[in-house]
């Protein structure tokens, strides 16, 4: 990808805020001892505790340092990063150094190609197929189990009135239940019961969470009449998600142009999590792609930055509303995105996501594409975005300043997650130019 690369593009890559942080501190020349770029790649030295070399592939701007960081990309790849993106990298010859490593990328590409074009292993003997149905099937009749007592004592808090619970320690004995079933998705349900009645419990929305998990158990019990699509959608609700294998068997493939319009980092855990937002440019098809890394250390498998568009084949995850995603083929190198968001009306965007409740009753946010619309700062509590009709819809937890002060008070496009009550502001576009938000709690 060839600039303009903007500073936010560059922080982005950062494994954490730290990183970033101290990437900016090293984003000036002085700093470094060698600076260059030229049409495939960027670089730099930079003196530390030793002289670090660092290098700037710029199809996919995957970077690399000789640093003993176990983060990465480290600061001084985020510096690097930081100076490419302010265009004060002087044109150079690649120095062999550099040279030498694109070589090894080129052929590495090389040899993964080869591997995923070379013939398939022969498959699983019986007595691996048994055992795997074994442990299947083993799996299937602890879930069953769990569910089942999940919902009978669902029956009897119902029975009983919802004033018995006064606290939240039988949610959270019945989430550990759910745990041993195997069960984890709906145990994750659960917590998020215990800690609404460890704060200050709404009865409506202690009714709709309630509600929700009842809905699962009783599709659960259900699972062979439902339509295929939606059994997968209540597996994995339950917390039975598909192998691999069978999403890219049984699902639906779209290809395309594909612009990342918005991107959150979860660090706050020994596994790190990545959920983004894809726009197709040309279909206007949306998907949510989750990616995980161990640690600091790990990296993502798909290289997605916020701004950016990229050819791609992409296959969703079997469902009645196909949403999660997962990117299959990349073709060509990365570039700038210059488009702009689908223009819907408040009501156009609560009609959609009706229909897809419709369609797929386990869901509960869309991705929300809102144009020409102006933020209005009610009070510390309250803000709202006012589209060319008139209406309002009511965000939720962003960083309300930041957006205030991008708007400037005129329309700008705004991307986010809709929950049918509320808008999670996830990045806004103006002038031609992404800049995210921060989404607050989910």
């Amino acid at each position: 990808m060839a600039p303009p690369l903007t500073p936010e593009q560059a922080l982005a890559l950062a494994p954490d805020s730290s990183v970033a942080a101290s990437g900016q501190k090293l984003a000036r020349e002085r700093e470094w001892k060698l600076l260059g770029r030229a049409e495939r790649a960027a670089w730099g030295e930079c003196q530390g505790s030793a002289l670090y070399q660092v290098r700037i592939d710029l199809t996919d701007l995957t970077s690399s340092c000789s640093c003993p960081s176990r983060k990465i990309p480290c600061k001084h790849c985020i510096g690097l990063l930081l100076l490419l993106a302010a265009e004060r990298l002087p044109q150079e010859t690649l120095p062999s150094w550099v040279e030498g490593w694109l070589t090894q990328r080129a052929a590495a590409a090389e040899r993964k190609a080869a591997k995923k074009a070379a013939p398939a292993p022969e498959g699983a003997t019986p007595a691996d197929t048994k055992a795997r149905a074994k442990r299947a099937s083993e799996r299937q009749e602890r879930m069953a189990r769990g569910i089942e007592a999940l919902g009978l004592w669902m029956e009897d808090l119902v029975r009983g009135g919802l004033a018995r619970l006064d606290t939240a320690t039988p949610v959270h004995e019945q989430a550990a239940r759910l745990v041993d079933a195997e069960s984890p998705g709906l145990a994750a349900q659960l917590r998020l019961l215990a800690a609404e009645l460890e704060g200050r419990p709404e009865p409506r929305r202690l009714v709709e969470r309630i509600g929700r998990i009842a809905l699962v158990t009783e599709a659960w019990r259900k699972l062979e009449q439902l339509p295929a699509p939606l059994a997968a959608d209540v597996q994995a609700r339950v917390g039975a998600p598909l192998r691999d294998e069978d999403v890219l068997a049984r699902g639906e493939r779209v290809q395309g142009t594909w612009a990342v319009v918005s991107q959150e980092l979860d660090d706050s855990a020994h596994v790190r999590e990545q959920r983004t937002w894809l726009l197709g440019t040309t279909h206007g098809r949306t998907a949510r792609v989750l990616q995980f890394a161990v640690g600091a250390s790990g990296q993502f498998s798909d290289k997605l930055i916020p701004g950016t568009a990229f050819d791609a084949e992409l296959v969703y995850w079997p469902s009645a509303a196909p949403q999660r995603a997962k990117v299959l083929e990349r073709k060509g190198d990365l570039r700038p995105w210059t488009g702009t968001l689908p223009s819907l009306t408040l009501d156009a965007l609560q009609r959609r996501f009706t229909e897809e409740l419709a369609r797929q009753p386990f869901q509960e946010r869309t991705a929300a594409m809102l144009g020409g619309v102006v933020p209005v700062l009610e009070n510390e509590e309250r803000m709202w975005l006012r589209d060319a009709t008139g209406a309002a819809l009511r965000l939720g937890p962003c960083d309300r300043w930041r957006l205030l002060a991008l708007s400037g008070g005129h329309p700008v496009d705004v991307f986010g997650e809709w929950d049918g009550e509320r808008l999670r502001p996830l990045s806004v576009l103006v002038d031609g130019t992404l800049y995210a938000l921060g989404g607050g709690e989910r």
